[in-house]
C-alpha cells in the first residue's frame, strides 16, 4: 500500500539515525500501514526550502543537530515546552496547515532516567551546552533540582545556555572538563559521540563517595561510549543513549498519529535488532 502519510528525521550528519526503524516499528505495531518514515541529510541552509516542498500528505518531523533552533522562525507556533528551552526536536503539520513545534527531548529524558530507578537528584552534572543541554536543565528542574554544574569547552557560547537556565529558574555554574564539581549524583552527557572520550575516565572519578550516581550518555552509537564503559567501571549506573531515543520518539508518535500510547516495546525491539546488525 503506497503511504498517504508522511514522516521523517532531518539533520546532519543523520546516516546514522535510527528514528526510522522505531517509527516504523511504531506505524505497524498500530496497524498504520499507510505511513512511513524516512531520515533526509538537511542542514541549517537547506531546511527553509525542504520545508517549502512538503505536500499534504506530511504529519511531521523529528529534528536533530543543528536544527533544532534553526526551525523555529519557520513555525507557526511552539508549545510552552519547547518555548522554555529554545529548542525544538519534533514539528507536527496540522490540519488547518499550520507547523507547530514541540520538544519530547524533556519528557524523553525523565522517562528514560525513571527506567532506571531515577525520580529526584540531590545533585547533577551536564557535559556541553547545547539545544539538548538545555533540555536536560529542564529535565533536571522536573526532578527537583535548582541548581546545576555544567561543564562546556568554551564558556563564551553557553549564554542560551545561561537565558535558558534563567527562565527556568535553575542557577548554572560553568566548569571546564577537566575541573568538573562534585560531587554529582546524576550527569547527563549532551555531546555528540566521541567528544566526551578524552575525559571519560577524569569525569567518572571526579565526583568522589557519597551513594549512587547515574550516568546518562545521549548517544546510542557506538555503544557503550568510553564514558558509558568508565561510568560502569566506576560502579555507576548508566542510562543508555538508545533507552532515551526510544522514550523521546514514543511521545512524538503520539502527537503525529495521534494514537496512544506508543508502542515502546515494538519500538525497543526493532531498534535493538538495527544495532545488533
Amino acid at each position: 500500500m503506497a503511504a498517504t502519510h508522511r514522516a521523517a528525521v532531518l539533520g546532519s550528519p543523520i546516516g546514522h539515525s535510527l528514528s526510522p526503524r522505531l517509527h516504523n516499528a511504531a506505524y505497524r505495531a498500530l496497524g498504520l500501514d499507510d505511513w512511513s518514515y524516512d531520515r533526509f541529510e538537511i542542514d541549517e541552509a537547506a531546511l527553509p526550502g525542504f520545508l517549502e516542498r512538503l505536500g499534504p500528505e506530511w504529519a511531521g518531523l523529528s529534528l536533530t543537530m543543528p536544527l533544532k533552533r534553526a526551525v523555529i522562525p519557520l513555525l507557526d507556533e511552539i508549545t510552552d515546552t519547547a518555548a522554555s528551552v529554545e529548542a525544538v526536536n519534533t514539528v507536527v503539520f496540522r490540519e488547518d496547515g499550520k507547523r507547530v513545534g514541540d520538544n519530547t527531548d524533556i519528557p524523553g529524558l525523565i522517562a528514560a532516567l525513571q527506567e532506571r530507578g531515577v525520580e529526584k537528584v540531590e545533585s547533577a552534572a551536564i557535559l556541553g551546552a547545547g539545544a539538548t543541554a538545555c533540555s536536560a536543565l529542564a529535565c533536571l528542574r522536573d526532578l527537583g533540582l535548582a541548581e546545576v554544574t555544567v561543564a562546556v569547552r568554551d564558556p563564551g557560547r553557553a549564554g542560551l545556555l545561561r537565558e535558558v537556565a534563567g527562565r527556568l529558574g535553575t542557577a548554572v555554574t560553568l566548569a571546564a572538563f577537566t575541573a568538573l564539581a562534585g560531587p554529582w549524583r546524576l550527569l547527563i552527557s549532551t555531546l555528540p559521540a566521541g567528544a566526551a572520550d578524552p575525559w571519560a575516565g577524569l569525569i567518572t572519578s571526579a565526583a568522589g563517595s557519597g551513594g549512587p550516581r547515574t550516568v546518562l550518555d545521549v548517544v546510542y552509537r557506538p555503544w557503550p561510549t568510553l564514558l558509558a564503559a568508565s561510568a560502569e567501571r566506576a560502579g555507576d549506573t548508566v542510562v543508555s543513549g538508545f533507552e532515551f531515543l526510544v522514550q523521546q520518539a514514543g511521545p512524538q508518535v503520539e502527537l503525529m498519529t495521534g494514537r496512544r500510547p506508543a508502542p515502546l516495546d515494538a519500538m525497543r525491539t526493532a531498534g535493538l535488532t538495527e544495532l545488533q546488525c
